[in-house]
């Protein structure tokens, strides 16, 4: 398990507990729960010219130190894993660190050969036990500031080279690996064959091939089964994931938002975010992946968990203490990521820790693996029931729902509804009621919807004929119809914005003809890398007067849901839109705009 984060998310006053309820050290924890190896990043320099952290754990070589000595004292094998950056090094970004930025491929590589030397001797000076190193962070894209793989392979050979060294000095078993994502063939069609072939034809010197492996971004279990496969029996490597997770709950425990934030609609299906869901997503990882040949699996950031409550602005602690994601000092190392967007821990809702720091059951699942266990079958979750009919229409509740049972399997149970709830319902117009029932003594609210027409035009952008939609825009247009069942809504298709250059649009539709009366307007949206102090608004504009409703985006698939209600028309016109300016490189996607008379 990687537990990079750990010291500062202590500093920052959270604290971690045993089994028994009782306070202890994480690593002890770790370890009772079947944790044998974990995992801690190195960044070369991770602090500004004053001596403020960059957040993230300020993961420096004296905090993998400090950590590495207490879980080798729990009993576990430490992985170090080196980004050769000052932050995080990953497909986004593989910046150098300061102290090499102006070097050449050459002087690069003798300091990468020197910092990992002596780093590691470092670490097994302090008694750390060392059984792996990592060289680079999922490094597809580049490594250090480099990105052709000639200069690639140069560090790549300098960093094995001085692990080889250390260990055969130390008569130490010290495994080298490399790492990459992008692993999901259908939407990075060659990329794992070229990396493969591109290490083989410049032979590099590595024993352990780590794949990043996120269930809900990176393609399915038989996609990753392939790779792995590829790497172990066509080039004779041992494999690892290297990385994976899964959300015990769609919450937020710092009022930051959420990587993944784990909604039911983004989850793999048969996964549900519950700490059961976590897991057997963590149990089928592990044993999908041995089946094709891979020696093992690291979590990534099990023990990130919050520094503070949700209600309470936590960002003192995040800036003085390193326990976000980033911090507002990074800025002027990583502009264009961090100094944007830093903030809180984004991960909380995947630890396998609970907010306050005590240990999910599924942290388990790993001293499961190895000895098994029984349990009785039984309820894990009950998916969210959605019942609709038409204005005037006819109110039919089933009399049985879909449940996931703890074992991952879905069947069908009986429901009893409360029909006080039911009677209340009305179909004369649209109103959204909730209905409360009973399945095998668990409680349930169905949310039960009278639609109305919607009167917008093309409103998921399905349909090629998009005239009725006007897009203007200040400069050249950021915006396409883009075809992407994973950015839309619904169906397949949804407007996209993105550009290298700041954007400032507006999209409308105005509908005519409509009986008069009283209205609301509603729209989708997601996307992010956008600053704080970009603006974003729904409007719907009637009889002269003009309504709006600000939202702002924050990650993939977090969808906002921004609406207008109370538009009163009385002449038959309504122009409704979005909004949007926002810096370069911002992203998103609008769908499903929605214009329903309420009255």
């Amino acid at each position: 398990m990687d537990a990079s984060a750990v010291l500062s998310v202590e500093k920052s006053g959270a604290k971690f507990y045993g089994f028994d309820g009782k306070e202890q050290d994480v690593f002890l924890t770790l370890a009772q729960g079947g944790i044998n190896y974990v995992r801690f990043r190195v960044w070369n320099d991770p602090f500004d010219e004053n001596g403020n952290g960059y957040g993230g754990g300020n993961s420096d070589l004296d905090t993998a130190i400090e950590l590495g000595k207490r879980a080798t004292q729990a009993g576990l094998k430490t992985q170090i894993d080196f980004h050769y950056s000052d932050f995080w090094a990953d497909p986004k970004r593989q910046h150098a660190p300061k102290a090499w930025q102006d070097f050449d491929i050459e002087q690069k590589a003798a300091a990468l050969y020197e910092f990992t030397k002596s780093s590691l001797n470092k670490l097994l000076d302090a008694g750390v036990d060392v059984a792996m190193v990592q060289v680079g962070n999922e490094i597809n894209n580049g490594m250090s500031g480099e990105t052709g793989f000639v200069n690639v392979a140069k560090l790549l050979q300098e960093g094995s080279r001085a692990v080889r060294e250390v260990a055969k000095s130390r008569k130490k078993e010290i495994a080298v690996a490399l790492h990459y994502t992008h692993i999901n063939r259908e939407a990075y069609p060659d990329e794992v064959t070229r990396i493969a072939m591109s290490l083989k034809n410049y032979k590099i010197d590595y024993d352990i091939m780590g794949l990043s492996f996120y269930p809900f971004w990176d393609g399915t279990m038989a996609n990753m089964q392939s790779v792995v496969k590829m790497f172990h029996d066509d080039y004779g490597k041992k494999v690892m994931i290297a990385e994976t997770s899964y959300p015990f709950t769609s919450e937020d425990g710092d009022s930051f938002g959420n990587a993944f934030a784990g909604k039911e609609k983004d989850l793999v299906p048969g996964y549900p975010a519950t700490v059961q869901g976590q897991a057997r997503a963590v149990r089928d990882v592990c044993a999908l992946s041995a089946e094709a040949g891979a020696m093992g699996v690291f979590y990534w950031e099990g023990t990130w968990i919050p520094v503070g409550k949700a209600t309470e602005d936590n960002s003192a602690k995040w800036e003085k203490f390193g326990s976000g994601w980033a911090s507002s000092y990074c800025a002027d190392y990583d502009p264009e990521d961090g100094g944007l967007y830093y903030g809180g821990g984004s991960w909380d809702n995947q630890a396998m820790f609970d907010f306050y720091g005590r240990p999910l059951e599924s942290l388990k699942v790993w001293r499961y693996l190895r000895y098994g266990t029984k349990c009785q079958i039984k309820i894990d979750f009950i998916p969210s029931v959605e019942i609709s009919c038409d204005v005037g229409g006819t109110v039919n509740l089933p009399s049985a729902i879909p449940v996931i049972m703890n074992d991952g399997k879905t069947r069908q149970a009986d429901v009893r509804w409360n029909q006080e709830d039911v009677e209340k319902i009305s179909t004369q117009k649209a109103a959204v009621f909730s209905v409360g029932g009973n399945v095998e003594g668990k409680n349930i609210f169905a949310r039960f919807e009278v639609k109305s027409i919607n009167h917008a035009k093309n409103p998921s952008f399905e349909d090629a004929d998009t005239s009725m939609w006007k897009i203007n825009s200040r400069g050249e247009n950021p915006t396409d119809f883009q075809k992407k069942e994973a950015d839309a809504h619904s169906g397949k298709t949804a407007l996209h914005f993105y550009s290298e250059q700041e954007m400032d649009f507006e999209i409308s539709q105005t509908l005519e003809n409509l009986e008069n009366g009283i209205y609301a307007v509603s729209l989708f949206a997601q996307g992010g890398d956008v600053s704080k102090d970009s603006q974003m608004e729904i409007f719907a504009i009637s009889g002269g007067k003009e309504s709006v409703e600000t939202f702002m985006v924050t990650t993939w698939v977090d969808w906002k849901n921004p609406k207008i209600t109370g538009i009163k028309v009385d002449d038959g016109k309504l122009t409704f839109g979005a909004r949007i300016k926002c810096n370069a490189k911002g992203w998103g996607t609008l769908d499903d705009f929605s214009v329903f008379k309420i009255d």
